[in-house]
Order: structure tokens, then C-alpha cells, then sequence
């Protein structure tokens, strides 16, 4: 929990760009009062301003715009089906990591040529229905994952296109928990591995191995690490074809960090400025995974607050969220901006831990925070929109959130806040 920063972020910010400001001294998203959607749709809610996703979005495209690539939005980040449409309208395809996330794409009718598909296990039964669908390709971990494909394959004969992911052994400067590009973590296949396969790949009689997938980690604020990756897939591009193995496609995967805090990322532009002239004189097909980016500054949580509670020690403010509904403080101590959704006149409050009501000590919104509340009043956890509901759960029995999706000053109910019957309905 880094040092707070009690303010907004400016709207204008293009590190930063959304549309949760104050005006008149309340929150709103867009042209909508924050506190009007708490009151008339009930806390925790989560909160996600359409424009922004949409500028987040239009900003990739913008600065890869000269390398037309393919943006597979990465659905982990928040899988809610309206989301999922808004990109698709865009153009953008879907990065996928279970069977659950492709039926999310079917869903929404996704273009099964813009489907990609990684996850270190996947299921037989997952990669039947992935081949069924036509997806464009897996991004394959392991050479006994590519078996089980190809035997897969063989089965329904049919081919599948394959995209191999390496793992480049580099130090993102992210969480442990967020770093995938380390020797040491599960993800991908090293050097020589991933070569023997490419020279080998004439034994995978029903697999078209068709490229390399890299993602280095998640929250990414540099681009140093992504150009260190780069580097060495393209010594690895060049290899293969001194030997006569051709590949169409680079995926660079997803990762760019984005302002939670006092971060100070890249810009979309300033990244593509970076790696472009790595990628371009590759001449392949290049696919890019942005979540995080996209959503993370587009969605808010909102609470009420429960309790002040004064120690000799400390000042809880007790909310109606908590570690079920955003786990990423709990999980990575991970910092969130946390407002007061009316601004309070006079000087900060005391500095208090924003706690929820679940039975754990790492139950926390956030660490000594001057928020200025009382009892009644509503916060808005900022920076919300990725890894919030996606990651949220039932935990002490408690119905998860509901999702409102605004536009300009139309707000949409894009999930329903669950209830005690839902908590116990699969059960026997």
C-alpha cells in the first residue's frame, strides 16, 4: 500500500484517461452522479464508464495503427458479456484462458477468427470445443500440452494453428504474483525448448506452428523489460530461419501498467514508439493481449460506510466491501486511490485503514488514508474496472456485487446483484 494519493487523477491525463471527476463537489462518471447509482442501485457496485474503454482502447489501436495489428482484449481482466461487446464493436478480438471464457466469446458472438486461446492447462475437453469453434490459435506452454492438441486434432481431423510462448527469463518490475516472463514460474518454454520443438515440428502431423507468444507479466510501467524480451525472440525469429522455419505471427502479449497510485507508466504511444522498430522488421502478423490498460481505470467500486471506529491506535472507517468483492489490496497489497464521493470542505481527516466486514485481518480497501467520512456517506475505490469483479468470490457467504455500465448520463444494469438464494442454489 504505497504512499496515498487522495485525489482524482486528472481526467485529462493521458496516462490516465477517464471520466470519473468531481464536479460541484460529488463524484460522477461520465455526465452521471455516483452517489445517485449508489443510492438507486444498492453497495458494493461496481461502476465502468463506457468512453473510456473506448478511448483506452482507440489509443492502442492508434499507436500500432501503421502495423494493423489484432487486438485480443484479454477477458480475465473483467469478463462482464457487456464489456466483451463494447470490444467487439470496436473491432477487437478476445484473449481467452478457460472454457468459460470462450463460452463468454460465443456468448457475444466473438469472431472465432479472432479468438486466441493461452492457460498452461488446458483440458481435453476444453481444446475439443476451442477446435469446434475454429478459434485462431492457442498459445501453447508446454510440449506435452501441444500433444495432447495434436492428438486432439487427429481425433476430429482437423488442423489447429499453434503459437508457441517463450519465456525470455526477464524481470518485468511487477508484484511476484503478476511476473510470468521469470524462469522460475510456470509460464511458457525456454530457448532451446521452444527451438527443439520449431525443429521438430514436423511430428505434430495435425499442428500448423505458426508463431511466438510472449507475456512478460502484468502491470508493467516500463518498456524496458518488453524490449529485452523482444530482443531475444527476435534472435529466435532469425534462427529459425536460417533453417527454413517460417512463422507469421508475434503475439507481445498484454501487461502495460497503468495508474493506480503514483505510477508514472508509459502511454500507448510512448510504448509502440519503443518496440515497434523491434517488431517491424520482422514482417509478421502481430497480436497484442491489453486488459489491464483497457478497463482497469474505467470501472469503479463504490461502498457505504458502515462504522467509524476509534482506537487508541488507529481509526477504522468499516465499509460494505470488502476482500471478496476487490481482493487485489488483500492478494498484492496492491494501492488504490480512495475518494469520499462528496468532497467534505476543511482539512483532511484523520488518517484511518478502509476495512470491510469480512473476518480476516488483510480484509483492506486501503492503509492510513485521510478520508474525510461519516457514517452514511459513500467512497469510491478507484481504478477498479480490472481484476475487481473478476476476481471477486462468495467468501463468509456474502452475495457478490452488482455491475452498472454508464453512458454519458445513461446508466445500464449489466449484472444483478446476487442474493442468499443464489449463494446456496448448486448446492445439495
Amino acid at each position: 500500500d504505497k504512499k496515498p494519493n487522495p485525489g482524482v487523477p486528472e481526467r485529462n491525463n493521458q496516462k490516465n484517461m477517464h471520466y470519473f471527476a468531481f464536479k460541484r463537489n460529488t463524484l460522477y462518471c461520465e455526465n452521471t452522479r455516483i452517489k445517485k447509482l449508489a443510492e438507486g442501485f444498492g453497495t458494493p457496485l461496481y461502476v465502468y464508464s463506457e468512453r473510456t474503454i473506448r478511448e483506452h482502447y482507440n489509443k492502442i489501436k492508434k499507436a500500432f495503427k501503421e502495423v494493423k495489428p489484432l487486438i485480443c482484449y484479454s477477458v480475465k481482466a473483467n469478463s462482464n458479456l457487456s464489456i466483451l461487446k463494447i470490444i467487439k464493436s470496436l473491432g477487437g478480438g478476445l484473449d481467452i484462458v478457460s472454457g468459460g471464457e470462450l463460452y463468454r466469446a460465443k456468448a457475444v458472438k466473438c469472431r472465432p477468427e479472432k479468438i486466441v486461446y493461452a492457460s498452461v492447462g488446458k483440458s481435453e475437453a476444453e481444446i475439443k470445443d476451442a477446435l469446434k469453434y475454429g478459434i485462431l490459435m492457442f498459445n501453447v506452454e508446454s510440449a506435452a500440452e501441444l500433444e495432447r492438441i495434436n492428438s486432439a486434432c487427429i481425433k476430429m481431423k482437423k488442423k489447429a494453428k499453434v503459437s508457441l510462448r517463450f519465456n525470455p527469463d526477464v524481470e518485468p518490475g511487477t508484484h511476484t504474483y503478476i511476473t510470468t516472463g521469470k524462469k522460475e514460474t510456470k509460464f511458457g518454454l525456454d530457448e532451446g525448448s521452444l527451438k527443439k520443438i520449431f525443429l521438430e515440428s514436423k511430428r505434430y502431423k495435425s499442428i500448423v506452428l505458426c508463431g511466438i507468444h510472449i507475456h512478460i507479466g502484468s502491470q508493467i510501467t516500463t518498456s524496458h523489460p518488453f524490449l529485452k524480451a523482444l530482443k531475444k525472440v527476435s534472435g529466435i525469429v532469425k534462427y529459425l530461419r536460417t533453417k527454413n522455419i517460417a512463422i507469421d505471427y508475434l503475439n507481445i502479449g498484454g501487461g502495460l501498467g497503468i495508474v493506480y497510485g503514483e505510477e508514472k507508466p508509459q502511454t500507448a504511444a510512448d510504448f509502440a514508439k519503443k518496440v515497434l522498430p523491434l517488431i517491424k522488421p520482422l514482417s509478421l502478423k502481430l497480436i497484442i493481449e491489453p486488459g489491464r490498460f483497457i478497463v482497469g481505470n474505467a470501472g469503479v467500486l463504490v461502498a457505504k460506510v458502515l462504522y467509524i471506529k476509534d482506537t487508541k491506535s488507529k481509526r477504522f472507517i468499516i465499509v460494505d466491501a470488502a476482500m471478496n468483492d476487490l481482493i487485489r489490496p488483500s492478494l498484492y497489497d496492491a494501492y488504490h486511490t480512495i475518494v469520499g464521493v462528496d468532497k467534505v470542505k476543511g482539512p483532511p481527516g484523520r488518517s484511518s485503514d478502509i476495512v470491510g466486514p469480512v473476518c480476516e485481518s488483510g480484509d483492506f480497501l486501503g492503509k492510513d488514508r485521510p478520508l474525510k467520512v461519516k457514517e452514511g456517506d459513500y467512497i469510491a475505490v478507484l481504478g477498479a474496472g480490472a481484476y475487481g469483479f473478476s476476481m471477486s468470490s462468495n467468501y463468509n457467504s456474502r452475495p457478490r456485487p452488482a455491475e452498472v455500465l454508464v453512458k454519458n448520463n445513461k446508466t445500464t444494469l449489466v449484472r444483478k446483484r446476487e442474493n442468499y438464494k443464489d449463494l446456496i442454489e448448486k448446492e445439495v
